[in-house]
């Protein structure tokens, strides 16, 4: 008998039982390997196909920084998750040691191995972030430290956050400082959204050496006043910043959540191609703003100096136009120019990187000085000592480096609330980590929301205390403070990072008074790969 003679015969509860056998081989042989597993550890019991993703999204309201405290109190300093694949939690400074180390020679370069997900968003092997092709990361490393590294990118930056924060002055002025508005009791602004916009700005233009608009935008729909800028330009700047929202807050869908899922389950099948449609145009606006500026400069003359903005450093490396010139990477022949894919993926990087982690940061220093008033008087002596009651002239590197009161409450603000959750890093080889043997592949998660107050490394931890980093010779124990990550992997940005939260603070508080409307309301946050605060409503006024 013919196979289709013997389908036609099946009835409908045929079709089931065989779907249903289908089904229990599939979940006994998942919970065979499950039990089976290598260094099974305590966590939660994952399901089939989903793994741990219901309790993720169910339990725990897709937030991680509450499911990483709620698995480390319950479970311990090691322990094991499976969201996409198998996942080992470390929350020890110890057990970090190997992962982080900076050295050439560490077997922990790639923060995870070939993800089919990233190789959907057109990520994997390109750039920093996701790039698991070591050869290729070190190529883009090289070249993205040495256009954000250069003392003329310092500079170009300080400049760059004085210029903008003057422009938000001016919208502020118009919006809520008015002394008129302010008797009113209609001071009231969500810093939130203002310095999302502020922080995009800034890298759009420190990263392209092209200006954009999301400020403006932002004030047009405040009010009735419109900024002086084209409202074409503007929109043009809110869909592309919004493109890239969207694509941080999505892109974790394509690491937690199974391929099979991704691809077939219809409400998660339509989130997937919305994100898969949204980076395919982030990625034209891209090759369109890099092809653009390589015409620029071959149209410049020679002996005309150029912009000191990344995307003109990164096109110009290996060229005649390069002061720079690199021939070898740790003994590896780099001596040519950078490929607009090359280029696009440091870009995209940058762009990821060094808007919402500012943002954020500087967002949870209001909340924290806020509710810390002898932390703010400090703070501001300390503004004051160094400003000597001028307001309004621009901040200089010279200063930057006297703000040591500032640089501790940036520490201590993301001590307490890390923007970045964890870091993740994949191992090349068979190796012991916490007491285990593991094979090559295994993925390892280091929890700076746990590290960052573990007792057995932070005297009062739950504290909020930027003094204790003002203690002469003080170091935190080694791995138990990542802010920036660790190992070769260390974030490149954290100059430039710096750079700008330290800047903002001082141009922030030593012309304003800057209170929560709601000081009993507790900081909203989102947590994925980052935690983020939606909004923040404060008063602002000049100070006196």
């Amino acid at each position: 008998m013919s196979l289709h003679k013997l389908l036609e015969n099946f009835a409908i509860h045929d079709y089931l039982s065989l779907i249903s056998i289908i089904l229990a081989i599939y979940v006994a042989q998942y919970y065979y390997k499950y039990f089976t597993r290598v260094n099974p550890l305590p966590g939660p019991l994952p399901f089939p196909l989903f793994g741990n993703l219901f309790q993720f999204l169910f339990i725990f309201g897709a937030n991680f920084r509450t499911f990483l405290i709620y698995n480390q109190k319950k479970y311990g300093d090691i322990y094991e998750v499976h969201l996409g694949i198998r996942r080992i939690m470390l929350n020890r400074a110890e057990y970090a040691e190997k992962l982080l180390m900076p050295s050439t020679k560490s077997q922990y370069m790639m923060r995870f191995p070939y993800n089919k997900g990233f190789a959907e968003l057109g990520m994997m092997g390109k750039g920093l972030i996701a790039n698991h092709d070591l050869k290729s990361w070190r190529y883009n490393r090289q070249f993205f430290n040495q256009a954000i590294l250069a003392p003329k990118f310092t500079q170009e930056a300080i400049d760059w956050t004085n210029n903008l924060f003057n422009e938000l002055e001016s919208y502020w002025n118009k919006l809520y400082l008015k002394e008129e508005i302010i008797k009113e009791n209609k001071n009231k602004l969500d810093f939130s959204g203002w310095l999302n916009r502020y922080t995009n700005d800034m890298i759009i233009a420190l990263t392209t050496g092209e200006r954009s608009y999301t400020m403006a935008g932002y004030f047009n729909i405040q009010g009735d006043e419109k900024a002086v800028h084209p409202q074409s330009i503007i929109d043009d700047s809110e869909k592309f910043v919004r493109a890239f929202r969207k694509h941080i807050l999505g892109a974790p869908m394509f690491i937690l959540v199974p391929p099979f899922v991704r691809h077939y389950v219809p409400f998660i099948k339509g989130r997937s191609e919305a994100l898969l449609k949204n980076i395919g145009f982030i990625y034209q606006r891209m090759e369109a703003i890099i092809k653009r500026r390589r015409q620029e400069i071959e149209n410049m003359p020679l002996d005309k100096p150029l912009s000191h903005d990344m995307l003109t450093s990164v096109i110009t490396a290996n060229t005649p136009r390069d002061i720079n010139y690199v021939k070898t990477v740790e003994g590896e022949a780099m001596n040519r120019p950078m490929t607009d894919l090359e280029i696009r993926g440091i870009m995209f990087d940058a762009f990821i990187a060094g808007t919402d982690t500012t943002a954020n940061m500087i967002t949870f220093i209001i909340y924290h000085v806020a509710h810390n008033p002898d932390v703010k008087k400090k703070m501001l002596e300390e503004i004051d000592r160094i400003f000597q009651g001028d307001k309004t002239r621009p901040i200089t590197e010279d200063d930057f480096h006297k703000l040591k009161y500032c640089e501790a409450i940036i520490k201590e603000t993301n001590r307490v609330l890390p923007v970045l959750n964890m870091m993740v890093r994949c191992n090349q080889e068979p190796d012991e980590i916490a007491g285990y043997n593991w094979p090559a592949g295994t993925v390892f998660h280091v929890s700076a929301v746990t590290l960052h107050k573990h007792q057995d490394y932070w005297e009062e931890p739950e504290k909020f205390n930027p003094d204790r980093w003002m203690v002469k010779d003080f170091e935190p124990k080694k791995y138990s403070f990542v802010m920036f990550g660790g190992g070769l992997r260390i974030c490149p940005g954290r100059k430039l990072a710096m750079i700008e939260l330290i800047c903002l603070m001082a141009l922030l508080y030593r012309k304003y008074e800057i209170d929560l409307v709601d000081m009993k309301s507790p900081l909203k946050t989102v947590s994925t790969a980052l935690t983020a605060c939606p909004e923040l409503f404060v008063k602002v006024k000049p100070r006196v």
